[in-house]
């Protein structure tokens, strides 16, 4: 399903809204005109932003939270969000730094511990939001401060360096095949997987039609409340893959790591044309926006400015993309209400 291409109808022919209806349906290719452009525009006083060394650490960051993102996407297109995403990076993160420093467990096995531990801390978001009926705002707001608790219970105040861990752990952060980012791969495999599930099968169809309108997809004899609690294990155990990198990626974990990444990852979901109000988007787009982002974010440092305008830039995106996504909702909705009147 692409972005918002119920919403796109318009009611007149005018340019503004073929440009709105267009933008609306290619959501993907919009972003990446636009990130094609930014790239010339920042390459002007800038030149080393297209350098192979800072694309490869652009890419890299941004593949984590393009990982993250999907997981966001699939619970915001069931009209759910959920909050908890940077805590269960960060004890994810730090539980597997943990284990490898005190030898308790292989690399491997780290790695699939912490993954698990993502996939159980969605599951208890899920259990909360779809069996006790919690709003999914306030059940996730309220996780994340226990996970991230933990997260400090466990570290009493200590950090994993560098040193601690197996010699050579980070290097897989710089790994390349065919020249390609490890880390991109991977994101860019859970990305097609998951495209792949909500395109083609059953289930994929259930998270959209529990987005679009919970009461019509219960009354078509889907379990509105199964797939709640699939899509947030899902973003859980994402979550985790994204917590495991992140431990690769920086080495030296401490109970702080990923702190203020919820705000990247929904801001990418939303920025990649996922529908706030749930019932249309993709993951394609998520992690579009992820890139998107990322690359406004190495901009930023690279034209030496503060990087108070990035945390602003992050709550300005979200503003338009809700504000567009309300904008053609109501659009929609006239056009639909003329339709059936004539």
């Amino acid at each position: 399903m692409s972005d918002a291409a119920a919403l796109a109808a318009p009611t007149t022919t005018s340019p503004v809204s073929r440009l709105l209806g267009a933008a609306a349906r290619q959501r993907e290719l919009s972003l990446l005109l636009v990130l094609g452009l930014m790239a010339i525009l920042v390459a002007i006083r800038a030149p080393q932003v297209l350098s192979a060394s800072n694309l490869t650490d652009v890419s890299v960051l941004a593949a984590i939270i393009a990982i993250a993102a999907v997981g966001e996407a699939m619970v915001v297109i069931t009209r759910n969000v959920d909050l908890s995403v940077e805590a269960v990076i960060g004890l994810v993160a730090f539980t597997v730094a943990a284990a490898l420093s005190n030898h308790l467990l292989s690399t491997q096995a780290a790695w699939a511990f912490g993954i698990g531990l993502g996939l159980v801390l969605g599951m208890i978001n899920g259990i909360v939001v779809a069996v006790f009926r919690v709003p999914s705002i306030v059940a996730t707001l309220g996780t994340l401060s226990v996970y991230r608790g933990i997260d400090f219970l466990l570290a009493g105040g200590k950090q994993v360096t560098l040193t601690e861990l197996p010699p050579g752990y980070t290097n897989a952060a710089r790994a390349t095949l065919v020249g390609i980012p490890i880390f991109v791969l991977i994101a860019v495999a859970i990305v097609a997987v998951c495209a792949l599930v909500l395109r083609q099968t059953r289930f994929g169809r259930s998270v959209y039609a529990v987005g679009s309108n919970p009461e019509a997809a219960e009354i078509l004899g889907i379990r509105t409340a199964l797939v709640t609690f699939v899509v947030f294990s899902v973003s859980g155990l994402l979550s985790g893959e994204a917590g495991v990198l992140w431990g690769i990626l920086f080495g030296t974990i401490n109970a702080t790591a990923a702190t203020g990444v919820t705000l990247q990852v929904v801001a990418a979901v939303v920025v990649g044309g996922v529908n706030i109000f749930g019932g249309s988007g993709t993951v394609v787009g998520a992690a579009l926006g992820a890139l998107f982002l990322g690359f406004i974010s190495n901009a930023l440092i690279l034209v030496r400015l503060s990087q108070f305008w990035l945390q602003a830039l992050y709550g300005v995106v979200i503003l338009i993309a809700v504000a567009l996504d309300a904008f053609l909702l109501r659009r929609f909705q006239r056009s639909a209400t003329a339709r059936r009147r004539r």
